[in-house]
């Protein structure tokens, strides 16, 4: 049998936990993330479920502009010990149902197979149903020949659909989606697409190789030559737990203040740390925006691996350290940790 891939993807993960765990919100809009204040608040939404979704709030906005979209919703805070808690069940259950097993982040796994595409098809409903029977959350499933066409699969029919696109209908099925259906492509490369007339996968694969190459590169044009073409050989990683995990942290008026900063990161560190347990790390990174929305990275690798709490703090101000000046003052600070072993 050749190697079948299975892309599961849950369905407005945060939000739907917090309707599960509290009946009280059904029906409601429901948006996770930071505080809205009234209009005035600073962070962003992490997950709104579909019906807040209905008022064009999606993750990554901006927390004030879905406040003005939806001032009825419901805002509440993330809650990531909660919802780690409840991706390690999910993850047990998805894991037991293929040869290989590969967890990309909270709420999203792939898994591979070699089976027919009927008996793949029969696994994922089982696994739908395992996960609505002891979890009462849905899941949206992809299934194709490669990791990028069962994820663009497990996108077509949310929520709680199950989308099969077998080799031989992978280009039909391609052919009709927007340019940002492929992972990669955001607003700025579908806008410059766009200006060249195109804004299919159908009229992305009728592009020249060489004219891509000519206006993104040669990584990136051949990248979107090969994608347009459902053509992804990457193998799934086999990893029992999610690659990294992490934290942000918007503050409520810019600042340089030391104090308030530390403190924050502190926090964060453990927020960070503690949910993992005795899951060790190696690499700890820290992200820093300043008032401008100039944004930097600063990441160290230890000799060891470390599940320490002080010791991922007094790395991050380290690491911190550098950034922190009198005349600029700070909008954000983010600590995340990875490469666990």
């Amino acid at each position: 049998m050749p190697r079948i891939i299975m892309h599961i993807d849950m369905d407005a993960f945060y939000a739907a936990v917090e309707e599960r765990d509290s009946p009280e919100l059904k029906g409601r809009p429901v948006v996770v993330g930071a505080s809205p204040k009234g209009g005035k608040g600073r962070g962003v939404v992490s997950t709104a479920n579909y019906l807040a979704r209905k008022y064009g709030i999606h993750s990554g906005m901006p927390i004030s502009i879905a406040y003005r979209k939806c001032p009825s919703a419901v805002f509440l805070p993330v809650n990531m010990r909660k919802y780690h808690a409840v991706s390690q069940e999910i993850m047990g259950i998805v894991r037991k149902h293929g040869e290989k097993f590969e967890q990309v982040s909270v709420d999203e796994a792939f898994l591979e197979l070699h089976k027919s595409y009927d008996e793949a098809a029969e696994i994922a409903k089982k696994v739908k149903e395992e996960i609505k029977e002891r979890e009462r959350l849905t899941c949206s499933i992809g299934i194709g020949p490669n990791k990028l066409v069962a994820k663009i699969a497990s996108d077509y029919r949310k929520p709680d659909g199950l989308t099969v696109v077998k080799p031989e209908d992978v280009l039909s099925f391609l052919s009709p989606l927007n340019v940002r259906k492929i992972p990669g492509i955001g607003p700025k490369t579908e806008a410059a697409l766009k200006a060249r007339g195109i804004e299919t996968v159908r009229q992305l694969r009728a592009t020249p190789l060489f004219a891509l190459k000519e206006w993104f590169g040669d990584k990136f044009g051949g990248y979107f030559h090969e994608m347009a073409r459902g053509i992804d050989e990457s193998p799934l990683e086999e990893e029992r737990e999610a690659k990294s995990a992490g934290a942000e942290h918007t503050f409520d008026e810019d600042t340089n203040d030391r104090t308030k900063i530390y403190g924050v990161l502190a926090q964060m560190a453990r927020a960070v740390v503690k949910p993992l347990k005795n899951q060790k790390f190696k690499t700890i990174a820290i992200k820093i925006r300043y008032e401008n929305f100039e944004t930097h990275t600063a990441q160290r690798t230890l000799k060891h691996y470390s599940g320490s709490y002080e010791e991922s703090l007094e790395v991050a101000k380290k690491l911190l350290e550098p950034f922190l000046q009198k005349n600029r003052k700070i909008r954000l600070i983010g600590l995340s940790v990875r490469k666990f072993g």
